[in-house]
Parts: C-alpha cells; sequence; structure tokens
C-alpha cells in the first residue's frame, strides 16, 4: 500500500440513521485494501436526493409497495472530491494515479457480474450500490473516504478548483440526460429546472446547437444563471403560461424535446402539455413519490418518445473535460460552501431552495 503523509486515526463524518436523524460522528479513517484508493475530501454537494432521504421520502426508506433503498447507518453524500492519500496495492497502476492527485469516483459501484454490468450497461447494476446510501460504500460527508476497489475512479486537473470538481457528478448526469433527449440542429429544446442538474443541461445541451434553448423555473435569479450558461430564453410559471407560451413560440405546435429536472409532479403535466406529436420527452428527475399522468397523451394523442435518463454513464470524462476547457462554466452553480459541522445549515439552505443553487459541505 503507498500512502502520503501519515493519516490521523479519526475523522468527522455526517451519518445518516434515518428520516431528519443525520448526526456528525467521529469514526475510523478508511484504509486502503488491495485495489482501493482512499481520499481526503475537498468538497461534497448535496444533492436534492440527500435532500429527499434526509425527510423520509418513500423511495429510500421503502413503502407498502417497495423495500427500504438506503441501509444505515452510512456516511451520506455522492458528489464528492478530493486529494488521494492512501493506495491499495494495484489501485496505482489500474487508475493511474499517485498520492496527492485529485480524485472522484462516480457515484454507482457496480458489481460487474450482473446481466447489466456484463451488457455494458453498469449504470444499470442489478445490486446498485450508490455511495452514501448503502453501508458497503460510504459516502463523501467526510473528513476522508475509500474508493471500494470495484468504483470507476477518475483523475480531475489540479487546475479544476475542489468547489468545480465537486459539480463533475450531477453534471456528467445532466450530460446524459441530454443525450438521452437526442436532440437535432433547429430543435426547441425547453428544459424544466435550473437547479444544478437543469442549468448542466442547459450548458450540455446549447453544445448540441439547438434552434431555441428554453430553461422554465420558479426562481428568477435561477433563469439568469440559465441565461448566461446558454439559454436564450427563461420562463418563470408564477408569471406567465409557459405552456401557452412555447405553443405560441412554435406554431402551435410545441417543443421537440423536453427534459423534466423539477422532481416535481406539475411539470410532468405540463410537459406533456407542451410537447409536440412525437417530440422526445425525457424524465430525469427522483420525484418524492409516485406521479400519475394521462398516457392517452403518451400513446394515442401524441405517439411521445419516452427515455428515462439515470446517473452519469461514460459522461465523466465530457463533464471534467468541458470544465476544464471552460465550455460549460460551472462556476456559478456553487453559491455556498459551509464546514461540515454546518450539515443542518447546510440541508435546510437546499431544502429551501429559494437563495441557493449548489451548496457544498468542506471538511
Amino acid at each position: 500500500m503507498m500512502t502520503g503523509p501519515e493519516l490521523p486515526r479519526t475523522m468527522l463524518a455526517v451519518v445518516c440513521h434515518g428520516p431528519y436523524d443525520y448526526r456528525l460522528e467521529e469514526l475510523p479513517v478508511p484504509q486502503a485494501e488491495p485495489g482501493e484508493v482512499v481520499i481526503q475530501v475537498q468538497a461534497c454537494g448535496i444533492c436534492a436526493s440527500d435532500i429527499k432521504c434526509y425527510t423520509g421520502a418513500p423511495l429510500f426508506w421503502g413503502d407498502d409497495h417497495r423495500e427500504p433503498y438506503v441501509d444505515t447507518p452510512v456516511i451520506a453524500g455522492h458528489e464528492f472530491t478530493g486529494r488521494v492519500v492512501a493506495l491499495g496495492e494495484g489501485a496505482a497502476e489500474k487508475y493511474g494515479l499517485q498520492i496527492g492527485a485529485i480524485a472522484i469516483a462516480e457515484q454507482i459501484v457496480p458489481c460487474w457480474n450482473c446481466r447489466y454490468c456484463k451488457d455494458g450497461k453498469y449504470w444499470l447494476c442489478q445490486v446498485h450500490h450508490i455511495f452514501g446510501f448503502q453501508k458497503v460504500v460510504q459516502g463523501g460527508m467526510a473528513e476522508y473516504m475509500k474508493f471500494p476497489g470495484n468504483s470507476l475512479i477518475h483523475k480531475v486537473p489540479n487546475r479544476i478548483s475542489p468547489a468545480q470538481a465537486a459539480v463533475v457528478e450531477p453534471l456528467a448526469c445532466s450530460i446524459h440526460a441530454v443525450q438521452r433527449g437526442e436532440i437535432e440542429f433547429g430543435d426547441v429544446v425547453v428544459i424544466a429546472g435550473a437547479g444544478t442538474l437543469g442549468l448542466g443541461m442547459i450548458g450540455a445541451a446549447r453544445l448540441k446547437n439547438p434552434g431555441k434553448l428554453i430553461a422554465v423555473d420558479l426562481i428568477d435569479q435561477r433563469l439568469e444563471a440559465a441565461k448566461n450558461l446558454g439559454a436564450d430564453l427563461g420562463l418563470n410559471p408564477t408569471q406567465t403560461d409557459v405552456v401557452e407560451q412555447v405553443l405560441e413560440m412554435t406554431d402551435g405546435y410545441g417543443c421537440d424535446v423536453y427534459i423534466e429536472a423539477t422532481g416535481h409532479p406539475s411539470a410532468v403535466e405540463q410537459g406533456l402539455r407542451m410537447i409536440r406529436k412525437a417530440g422526445t420527452f425525457v424524465e430525469f428527475s427522483v420525484m418524492r413519490e409516485p406521479v400519475t399522468v394521462d398516457w392517452t397523451i403518451i400513446g394515442d394523442t401524441k405517439e411521445l418518445n419516452i427515455h428515462g435518463a439515470h446517473l452519469g454513464p461514460y459522461a465523466y470524462p465530457l463533464a471534467i473535460d468541458y470544465i476544464d476547457r471552460g465550455l460549460i462554466d460551472v462556476s456559478q452553480v456553487v453559491t455556498h460552501q459551509l464546514p461540515l459541522e454546518k450539515y443542518l445549515d447546510a440541508f435546510e439552505m437546499v431544502q429551501q431552495g429559494t437563495n441557493s443553487i449548489k451548496v457544498q459541505l468542506v471538511p
């Protein structure tokens, strides 16, 4: 095993025990076994899914129709970056890493043995271990964290700041969602939601050169950020009938591509009304609870192409490159950084969502 300066024996970490039961605890610093990597965390973002988990959403804690997804106690966090401080046997060669390098890992740790993994669709792994939700893959809201041997690890150039490096994970998800939209030249594209993920989608969709790129959000500050990232127009549903406006702009046909990234059921219905016949609807959001819509619109009325989007497969190198070259400016996405000890304040800030976009914890 290769290590840098001697590591402390213990560290602070935000540990999930249950809904509204997250605790700052002192735990042993993880050790790098063969094929594993340990980083000193420099920043860890708080995702909307973290807040849904924190507030007890059935998707994470189970209900009459599903088993709990979260395995507690577990260190939370899956949007992380850090400096390599320990390399298990073989890890340096496998990942091209050295002590002191900046590294991130994709949020899923695949089993590499199931049908999906063997078919190259590792992000759909049947076992489906995601950092920060199961004990076997502890998350990044800690001073140190370990990447298990099955991880997908990427080196990040030192010139990318920790704040921006910790946005690689959500940006990779955004890029994948845009890829699922199959945008063509001249398309009218609507992205509902201008949070971290929606803004990443705006930046990625701009690179596809659509005919018109429209952002929809309830907060004007986020719509301004969307314009800075390439949106031609920002629409606020509290100030205008966005469906009517998009229909007027398209001679009554509707948008060609609609990507839902709000996590709110009303945005799904909005998209079904707004999109043209034979258009492409991309559903990305992690909904708090099941959403019901009129499926006749999807089939008999409009014959829509419905595409789901999950995680950021094969998009991490793209996200790192686009940030590094300034093709997608994520600097305005990170609005707040708080110390690890202020995790409850940070959760509250994300939950309110009115004065922040991406909130990160900095150990």
